[in-house]
């Protein structure tokens, strides 16, 4: 005989009610993520566009630190400051980029890049009229001066920042988001190190030309100093370096460009200092960017590097070395 059980009326209820939500929900779900195909493909290009220009920037600030510090110094960011700034921008680009080309994390990625061109942008503004014209190396694959267009491609960039955002599906999973960040970071600092250990105790060559003759590294302490004669941040950095006091310290010059150029800087700088045409091959043995360089040698082995001349930079380290007095 089969027994016939009876549901409370509340439980049915209770049950056609959930099925009730859940239809009404549906569309409204579907109608959030049912966007027309332009939109969609717009959202895509302009995130792999964006995760491509950011991945580049970022990736180069943490793989050469030293050179993309030197270039936040003489955007005007403090010298003591330069190497964090260039750490910090380099693990934000690169982990905004990560962020673009995945989609679960696609939209988080947009509005971090919409932060960091905002950023830029107001900086840029701020201090237009001490950089106007100075070559503007936040991105290093794409070769421009400051200027007008600067605001114009940067804003190019905010409004794919925003479609890719706006049209993406909202992002979920912090913790696995906050993993890629901190695997970023370490990748970040490791390479700093590797980077500095690098550049501690390279051994110079036994012999360069200097004022055309044969000048030799390997005994006492020679500061070589890599410029380019129509730089203006190279010229008051060699002419604010010909108030120190070097004591028993020689200075060597290398120009990198325009070499016939170099008597007249040093003339007009007042650095006392000889002149060496070698820039290119000391150039392989120490890797740097842009001028202005400097390199502390002693008895043949190098003792310390310095890619910033601003504030208290390079007399700081260099009377920290008994370089200068």
């Amino acid at each position: 005989m089969a027994v016939i059980t009876h549901r409370p009326l509340w439980e049915k209820r209770a049950k056609m009610v959930g099925m009730d939500d859940s239809i009404a929900q549906a569309p409204e779900q579907a109608g959030a993520l049912d966007l027309p195909a332009w939109k969609t493909v717009l959202s895509v290009v302009s995130a792999v566009l964006l995760a491509v220009v950011f991945l580049v920037a970022g990736v180069w600030k943490i793989t050469d630190p030293f050179n993309a510090a030197s270039k936040m110094v003489q955007a005007q960011v403090p010298a003591d400051l330069g190497l964090a700034a260039a750490i910090s921008f380099g693990i934000a680009e690169t982990f905004a980029g990560m962020l673009l080309l995945i989609p679960r994390f696609r939209r988080w990625g947009a509005w971090l890049t919409g932060l960091l061109l905002i950023a830029f942008i107001a900086y840029i503004g701020y201090y237009y009229d001490v950089l106007r014209g100075a070559d503007c190396s936040c991105f290093p694959m794409i070769k421009r001066a400051i200027g007008p267009g600067f605001f114009i491609v940067d804003g190019i960039f905010l409004l794919m920042a925003i479609g890719a955002g706006f049209w993406a599906r909202p992002s979920d999973g912090k913790r696995t988001a906050a993993i890629i960040l901190g695997a970023v970071a370490v990748f970040a600092f490791v390479s700093v190190g590797v980077t500095y250990a690098r550049q501690s105790g390279v051994q110079a060559p036994k012999t360069i030309t200097v004022n055309g003759q044969p000048y030799s590294l390997q005994h006492g302490k020679h500061f070589l100093y890599f410029f380019d004669p129509e730089c203006s941040h190279c010229y008051q950095a060699a002419k604010t370096m010909s108030t120190f006091d070097w004591a028993d310290t020689k200075i060597v010059a290398l120009p990198t460009v325009n070499p016939q150029f170099g008597p007249g800087f040093l003339k007009d700088t007042g650095l006392k200092a000889g002149l060496s045409g070698d820039a290119a091959a000391l150039k392989k043995v120490f890797p740097f960017g842009d001028p202005p360089y400097g390199v502390a040698i002693e008895n043949g082995r190098q003792k310390e590097s310095f890619p910033y001349f601003e504030g208290d930079k390079p007399a700081g380290g260099l009377r920290k070395i008994d370089f200068i007095r």
